[in-house]
């Protein structure tokens, strides 16, 4: 077990971060348990019931947190012609064809999601190997593959994440900042399990949300009671 911090421990001591609590207390306990001099991102991490292994229990989505993520994230768009001006005019940081994939090859990454239109994807997928592993690469599940480029812009610059379960279980995403305070990261984490919810595969059985846990970037987790969750979303 890693050797925590004066700080880290004395948090956790104060917390009782072993006991579960309510929704509402969990957010709170996170906020208040923030000690680090930075703006401390908030994040979640669910336990869920699914076997990754079997592709009809895989869980992956996207979600646009209502509060965004609190941080400005950078946007490339693969396009050509009149896509390339719908991409700028809707606030994309970078757009190009394969000017951008030559510089992505030689070692650019300056950029904090991706999206391309349909026609590019002959090119991108050539460049996979270098997007893929950094969680870079345009997908048409996640939205992020589409000719309405304007709309997958708008969306990612409001905050929208994308999840995938680990092959533990688990899926973990941020939610926002602590500067947000409560009721913001309440909305966001609530938009979050709202869609985790809803994704749950028909062939999951038995309890579907093993556990939840909010944490700071350097504070401890504290455990969220599943069953009031699950009540939030009968």
């Amino acid at each position: 077990m890693p050797k925590r911090g004066k700080k880290y421990n004395e948090s956790r001591k104060r917390l009782n971060a072993e006991t579960a609590a309510g929704f509402v207390d969990a957010v709170k306990k996170t906020l208040e348990s923030s000690y680090a001099k930075f703006d401390e991102t908030v994040d979640v991490a669910v336990r869920l019931g699914v076997d990754p292994r079997h592709a009809d229990q895989m869980v992956r989505g996207s979600v646009v947190l209502p509060n965004g993520l609190g941080k400005e994230v950078k946007v490339l768009v693969f396009a050509k012609g009149e896509k390339e001006k719908e991409a700028l005019d809707a606030g994309a940081d970078f757009v190009g064809n394969d000017d951008f994939i030559e510089k992505i090859k030689g070692g650019w990454f300056g950029f904090d999601k991706a999206v391309a239109t349909p026609d590019m994807m002959g090119s991108v997928g050539k460049i996979g190997k270098l997007l893929g592993p950094r969680g870079l690469m345009p997908n048409a599940k996640a939205g992020t593959v589409t000719f309405d480029v304007a709309k997958a812009v708008n969306e990612l610059k409001a905050g929208k994440i994308d999840f995938r379960v680990e092959k533990a279980g688990i899926v973990h995403v941020p939610i926002g900042k602590v500067s947000f305070g409560a009721d913001k990261i309440m909305q966001n984490m609530t938009a979050f399990l709202e869609t985790i919810v809803r994704l749950k595969p028909a062939s999951s059985k038995g309890t579907y949300l093993k556990s939840i846990a909010i944490s700071t970037t350097m504070g401890p987790g504290v455990k969220v009671d599943t069953a009031q969750v699950k009540d939030l979303f009968k």
